[in-house]
């Protein structure tokens, strides 16, 4: 969901964002009375809406008119490069800290659900803004936020001060949630997460909500809508809209070279070459990597680029035992595949393409995930048909 800005500024932007579904009455005096530009530095790369993609450094002191066209735009800003260590004014490596898009922030909010007086677990504090809205929906003293960057926290306490709020900021690692002032009704995250830490549901009450971006290991990213059981450690519920977040700090991957899976032999090694007329294109897009890392556990991709527009498609097992290769021909009706080890990726990526397909391509909004002290599985439609991932 985007919302396009009419004119640079506050009520601009929530014209688009109410004309696009994003913003709710019960959200306009939040809205009106946390700005947005109190919560931005005055140095940031807008990004672009419902992508990855990043534009040059907008300044403040230089470009005072394109800073507010930016912040009052319904796009994301990133605020920090590569944890902080990079400091030019070119594009870092990694973002690792923003500001949300807009329509993103009131989106989750709504799935939220969060009424005045909840007490409230936010991850990810950021520069405040999210923050700095919630506490003004659930009163004094009823949030917390949890930032692991301590100069990104210290910055978000400055500019929630400036706009009259003072939630608790702590600074730690957001998986442990915070135990001082749980249990919680409701639980946000604004960092996408692999692993749903059990701290998070042991922390809410039953039959409180956490909405956090979730990614399988292999890629594709949306957002969870998860209710706690009233055991208090299962939660389960439907994702809603696909989402593209920093990562947990901590659940970044960490995933070895290709070198790793040859042990020492040349290409092919003791790989077994086949054609397949599935593209490799065809399982690239966000949607259909996420159907793939649900079904296909434990794997990830990479690819290789070549100048005529050909590519090779690597996948790889976690545990180096595995890997195929996928070569795309730009025109090609059939593509070579090479596999070795003891699983057969490429076959395993298929098969879960074509249950895809089979199933009618269903969008985010149809899975779901249910979380348990064993595990989390994954599900299409119902929780009965879940598998574990």
């Amino acid at each position: 969901m985007t919302a396009r800005t009419r004119e640079a500024g506050p009520q601009g932007l929530a014209s688009a964002l109410v004309e696009a579904g994003a913003l709710h009455a019960a959200w306009l005096p939040a809205f009106t009375a946390v700005p947005r530009d109190v919560f931005t530095p005055d140095r940031i790369w807008p990004g672009i809406a419902a992508g990855t993609q990043q534009n040059s450094l907008v300044d403040r002191a230089t470009d005072p008119d394109g800073w507010v066209a930016a912040v009052y735009s319904d796009i994301p800003l990133t605020t920090q490069w590569d944890d902080g260590s990079h400091q030019g004014d070119g594009l870092g490596t990694m973002p690792s800290s923003s500001l949300s898009q807009p329509s993103m922030v009131f989106s989750m909010l709504a799935d939220l659900d969060v009424k005045q007086g909840h007490r409230v677990l936010k991850i990810g504090t950021g520069s405040g803004w999210n923050a700095g809205l919630l506490t003004h929906r659930v009163g004094p003293g009823n949030l917390v936020t949890v930032e692991y960057d301590a100069q990104v926290a210290e910055g978000a306490v400055g500019n929630l001060r400036k706009a009259g709020l003072s939630p608790l900021v702590v600074v730690a690692d957001g998986r442990a949630g915070f135990t001082d002032r749980a249990p919680y009704d409701r639980v946000i995250a604004t960092c996408s997460v692999t692993e749903v830490p059990a701290a998070w549901i042991e922390q809410t009450v039953p039959g409180g909500v956490i909405v956090a971006p979730w990614a399988p290991l292999y890629g594709g990213e949306a957002i969870m809508r998860l209710m706690v059981a009233d055991d208090g450690g299962t939660a389960s519920g439907h994702f809603t809209r696909s989402s593209a977040f920093m990562r947990l700090r901590q659940q970044r991957g960490d995933f070895p070279p290709n070198e790793a899976y040859f042990h020492g032999m040349q290409w092919p090694g003791n790989g077994t070459r086949s054609t397949s007329r599935l593209s490799p294109v065809d399982g690239g897009g966000w949607l259909e990597q996420f159907v793939i890392g649900l079904r296909v556990r434990d794997v990830f991709w990479r690819t290789e680029q070549y100048d005529d527009g050909s590519y090779t498609l690597w996948t790889h097992s976690m545990d180096t035992t595995s890997w195929a290769s996928a070569d795309y021909l730009p025109g090609a009706e059939e593509f070579e595949i090479v596999q070795s080890g003891p699983r057969a990726l490429w076959d395993e990526t298929e098969t879960a393409y074509r249950w895809w397909t089979d199933q009618g391509r269903p969008g985010f909004h149809r899975f779901g995930l249910t979380i348990t002290p064993d595990g989390q599985q994954a599900w299409l439609d119902d929780p009965a048909t879940s598998w574990t991932i």
